[in-house]
């Protein structure tokens, strides 16, 4: 079988290529390269290098290469952007996936598995969150991915089309060489591991009165391996009928949890400071993975330490990043 993935380039699509490379899979990568790392493509896949703005290049990449299957990871990825920039969002993420989703209609490409996130729930009634949870998403990051899942379930009434939607919790480690390069970076543990790198540098703690026990956010956290092995087995899966999961532990962490986990970690002490809340940010957001777990048979092998210490020697490893 082959698979296209789009963003292959990227954290867990890099690492996505090689779990499906590893287990036999032709691969064909498509990324920008603009946030992404030609370094991070697993080297026996094939990457094109390609925007999925441009509806002519994907369509012949796609008549070309003849898929059996996509994997979507191409996209913006940041709430706070989001809410400064949502043009970015709607367009990236919503007008550059219906590029997508129109080819694999014109070269009849009917299996397709999707990269979400929790983001689409919005501010929760009730955690853990389920599946069968409205969505209604507290920022435009949340809305573009919600937008795109209504365009796959649209997609799919109108044809044959069948799809996966896997919708992400926070995702964290590192796998087989394959790390965490975001420029600039967001992500809560790679910017505290940074800041361990960088003595000058001192970490920031976004907001202490949200209504959880220390006043900081609470966050189920998933290592990127499990998150890769959780696309395999979607994909092996996909058949007459369309998939939505959960993907993440269900069990939820404080950011100063997640400190104090690093900090044992690297054996350092590490210096951190308060800042004001970043907009789009929800107090808590928790997973039941319940249903993946009951259906698929997946469950997710790897703690937050096992992830912060893969992590960890990444980042010592790669200080500065990919080379590229």
């Amino acid at each position: 079988m082959k698979v296209l993935v789009t963003g292959g380039a990227g954290y867990i699509g890099s690492v996505c290529t090689r779990l499906l490379v590893d287990a036999g899979y032709e691969v064909v990568v498509i990324d920008n390269l603009a946030h992404g790392h030609r370094s991070a493509v697993t080297p026996s896949a094939r990457l094109v290098i390609a925007d999925l703005g441009d509806a002519a290049a994907l369509d012949r990449v796609i008549m070309q290469e003849k898929p059996d299957a996509v994997m979507h990871f191409a996209g913006r990825i940041e709430v706070e952007e989001s809410m400064r920039q949502p043009d970015l969002y709607f367009y990236t993420n919503v007008a550059c996936g219906i590029n997508l989703l129109n080819s694999c209609l014109r070269y009849r490409v009917n299996r397709f598995i999707f990269s979400s996130t929790a983001a689409v729930y919005g501010v929760p009634e009730t955690v853990p969150l389920t599946e069968e949870m409205p969505r209604n998403p507290a920022n435009p990051y949340g809305a573009s991915k919600m937008i795109f899942e209504q365009l796959l379930e649209a997609y799919s009434r109108a044809g044959n089309l069948r799809y996966c939607t896997l919708r992400y919790f926070n995702v964290a480690g590192a796998y087989a060489g394959l790390g965490e390069d975001h420029r600039p970076e967001t992500h809560l543990i790679p910017r505290i591991l940074r800041s361990v790198l960088n003595p000058g540098e001192t970490f920031r703690i976004y907001g202490e009165d949200y209504p959880t026990p220390d006043g900081t956010c609470i966050r189920d956290y998933i290592h990127v391996y499990d998150l890769a092995r959780a696309h395999l087995l979607a994909l092996q899966a996909l058949g007459e009928r369309n998939l939505v999961y959960n993907l993440g532990s269900e069990r939820g962490y404080s950011v100063r949890e997640v400190f104090a986990t690093a900090e044992k970690v690297t054996g350092r002490e590490i210096k951190y400071e308060i800042a004001p809340r970043r907009p789009g940010d929800v107090p808590v957001l928790v997973a039941s993975a319940r249903k993946i777990r009951t259906e698929l048979g997946w469950q997710p092998q790897l703690t937050l330490e096992d992830m912060l210490r893969d992590a960890w020697e990444w980042h010592q490893k790669h200080p500065r990043g990919y080379p590229d």
